[in-house]
Parts: C-alpha cells; sequence; structure tokens
C-alpha cells in the first residue's frame, strides 16, 4: 500500500514500500554479529532482572582519557585516544589503531538508579554495573487461598 508521494506532484512514491520493509529487516538483524565502526571501542552490553552491565575495551587508555554519563536512559562512553607521537621523517606503513575523539551512546533497556552506578577500569577494559531501581525491580505476589 502506498502511503507517501512525490512533493509537489502528489505522485505516488514507487519505493516507499522498499524502504520500509529495508527498515524493518534492518531492525531484525540489529545486533546480530554488528563491529564498531572505525575508532569505536567494542562494547558488550547485557541485562539481568536487577542490573545492566556494559564492558568496553579501551586499550592504550587511561581513566583520564574517558567519560561515562547517563542520562534519560541513555549511557553515553566518551573519550580520546592519543595522536601517536612519530618523527618528523617518519612514513606510516600501517596504521590502524584509532586515533582522536570518540563517542558511543546506547539506550538502556529499563530505568536505572543513577546513584547506583558502579564503574571500574582495569587492564584497558572498562566495566559498568547499572542497578535497576528497588520500586522498579519485578516482586513476587504471594497468593492466598480462600
Amino acid at each position: 500500500m502506498l502511503q507517501t508521494s512525490f512533493a509537489p506532484y502528489g505522485m505516488p512514491d514507487p519505493f516507499a514500500d522498499m524502504r520500509r520493509m529495508q527498515r524493518d529487516m534492518n531492525r531484525m538483524f540489529e545486533g546480530f554479529g554488528t563491529t564498531p565502526r572505525d575508532g569505536q571501542p567494542a562494547i558488550n552490553f547485557w541485562a539481568g532482572q536487577d542490573s545492566i552491565v556494559l564492558t568496553a575495551e579501551l586499550p592504550g587508555l587511561s581513566q583520564d582519557d574517558i567519560e561515562l554519563t547517563v542520562k534519560d536512559g541513555i549511557v553515553t562512553l566518551s573519550g580520546h585516544y592519543p595522536e601517536p607521537q612519530t618523527g618528523e621523517d617518519a612514513t606510516w606503513h600501517r596504521r590502524e589503531r584509532p586515533q582522536g575523539r570518540f563517542s558511543r551512546s546506547i539506550e538502556l533497556p529499563f530505568r536505572i538508579a543513577p546513584d547506583r552506578v558502579e564503574a571500574r577500569f582495569a587492564n584497558g577494559v572498562l566495566t559498568v554495573e547499572m542497578q535497576r531501581p528497588e520500586e522498579d525491580k519485578p516482586k513476587r505476589i504471594e497468593i492466598k487461598s480462600s
């Protein structure tokens, strides 16, 4: 069913259904075998009943090179990979390591308690654990017999 039109001609858009199908397919395969864009840190992200855990590989960075924020259900990891120091007469033969600024934002699957977020950085891996507020955790309801 064509619902859009070529403005300003009022003609049906013959590609609307194809774009809609492509969006649906992209959504369906989102997260399968994804790899970060060049210069973006690799991230693992999972959620349990009580918390969300995010790990990010940040080799070569120090704790001071990283910034982590949580706002409105989105966690943002940003930082800066330093420029490699080379001599003025150096010629690059391969340059694969990231450099410059990066930023990754991820939407959280549920609300978290901002005062219960803990981040640790060791051996080039950042681990962030974000707790669900007590009032949002699923609670077991006892069923009484009548």
